[in-house]
C-alpha cells in the first residue's frame, strides 16, 4: 500500500484527515497509534518527532507528512481524484483556508482544552472556552446563513475540518437553538458517506470519550 495513516479512531484532527482520504478515494493502510504504549510512541515520533498524529507516511516519495490541513493539501495535490478539496478558484481557496483555520484554532482549541480539564480532573475556570465556543458559533452561523458548505459551493478542506470539531464540540456545548443554519449544516455534514463512514469507526471507542454520555443517540 503505498500510503500509511498513523492516527487514533478517536481523534478530531485524525477524523479530518480520514475525511478527506475517504472523500477523495485513496486506497491506504491504517496504523492504529496508542500513545500510552511505549513501541507505538516511538514508531510515532521517528515519524515526526513532535509525537502528534495524523502523519501520513508516503512510501512511493519517502515522505512523512503531518498536521492534518498540510495531509489534505497533499493528498489533493499529489493523489488527484475527481473531488477536489482545495479549489483551483484564488479567492475561494483562500476562503476555504481561512474556514479550515477558524475551524482547527477556534473550534478545536477550546473543545480541546475543555477535554483535557476533564481527563486531568483539574476542574479548571472553563468560562473563556466556553465562550469562545459560543462565539464561534454565532460566527457560523452568519457564515452558513445563504451557504450548503462552509467556505465554497462544494464539500471542501474546511467541511472537513468542520465535522469533528462540531462533532465534538456540541457535546461540550450545545448549538443555541436559534442558530437553525448551524445545525441543519452539522446534520448535513454528519449525513455526508464520508463523515458517517468516520463516525462509525469511532464507534466502538467512545466510551473512552471522558464524554461519551453526551454524544447524542443517533451516533452511539
Amino acid at each position: 500500500m503505498p500510503l500509511t495513516l498513523y492516527f487514533h479512531p478517536l481523534s478530531s484532527f485524525c477524523h479530518k484527515a480520514l475525511i478527506a482520504l475517504y472523500e477523495l478515494e485513496i486506497e491506504f493502510e491504517k496504523r492504529i497509534i496508542d500513545l500510552g504504549d511505549e513501541a507505538d510512541r516511538a514508531e510515532l515520533q521517528a515519524l515526526w518527532p513532535l509525537c502528534k498524529f495524523p502523519v501520513i507516511r508516503d512510501h512511493d516519495r519517502q515522505r512523512d507528512v503531518p498536521e492534518s490541513s498540510v495531509i489534505i493539501e497533499y493528498l489533493d495535490r499529489l493523489h488527484p481524484s475527481q473531488a477536489h478539496l482545495i479549489p483551483d478558484d484564488w479567492e475561494t481557496a483562500l476562503e476555504v483556508r481561512l474556514w479550515d483555520r477558524f475551524f482547527d484554532l477556534h473550534v478545536q482549541v477550546p473543545m480541546q482544552k475543555m477535554v483535557a480539564d476533564r481527563i486531568n480532573a483539574a476542574n479548571g475556570d472553563l468560562t473563556r472556552e466556553r465562550a469562545a465556543l459560543l462565539t464561534a458559533y454565532g460566527m457560523l452561523e452568519r457564515q452558513l446563513a445563504a451557504n450548503t458548505w462552509a467556505a465554497s459551493a462544494a464539500f471542501s478542506m474546511a467541511d472537513c475540518a468542520a465535522a469533528p470539531a462540531l462533532f465534538y464540540a456540541s457535546t461540550l456545548v450545545p448549538f443555541p437553538a436559534e442558530h437553525r443554519h448551524l445545525s441543519v449544516y452539522f446534520d448535513r455534514l454528519t449525513q455526508r458517506p464520508s463523515v458517517k463512514r468516520v463516525i462509525d469507526e469511532a464507534r466502538p471507542y467512545f466510551s473512552w470519550y471522558p464524554f461519551a454520555e453526551a454524544i447524542p443517540e443517533r451516533f452511539r
